[in-house]
């Protein structure tokens, strides 16, 4: 049994639009997704092991370097993600007030006509005299 996929909300579709067309935000996204996963992990633990057992007689200094300096762009990566969920975050808030006023304008129009309607069947009913009689 298959299940249909579950609809994304407009205001992600629209976010992953503007992502997909530009090359530095597909690039940003693809290093934080990786960045971001084991295999990062397993790999930097791999090539730091290789690095001071058999590489570097002293490694520490270049290390320490290497280290520092990718944990700068790692950083810059995490903010450049914080900014995409903050961006998602805006425009489905945006879209969710403006379906939230449509909505309230809605129900507004339709109380306003259900009340102008009862008001008659009152007066057609109740009020006209001709009614009673026939």
């Amino acid at each position: 049994m298959t299940h249909a996929p579950k609809p994304l909300h407009p205001a992600l579709t629209k976010v992953r639009e503007q992502r997909a067309a530009s090359l530095q935000l597909r690039i940003a996204d693809w290093i934080t997704k990786f960045a971001g996963s084991m295999l990062f992990v397993y790999i930097h633990a791999v090539v730091f092991a290789v690095w001071m057992i058999w590489i570097e007689k002293s490694p520490w200094p270049t290390l320490t370097l290497v280290v520092s300096l990718e944990a700068i762009f790692l950083s810059t990566f995490v903010m450049i993600g914080q900014n995409r969920q903050a961006d998602f975050q805006q425009a489905k808030a945006d879209h969710d007030f403006r379906e939230q006023e449509l909505e309230l304008k809605t129900n507004t129009e339709l109380t306003r006509a259900i009340h102008a309607m009862t008001e008659e069947l009152h007066r057609r009913l109740i009020d006209d005299p001709d009614q009673k009689k026939s």
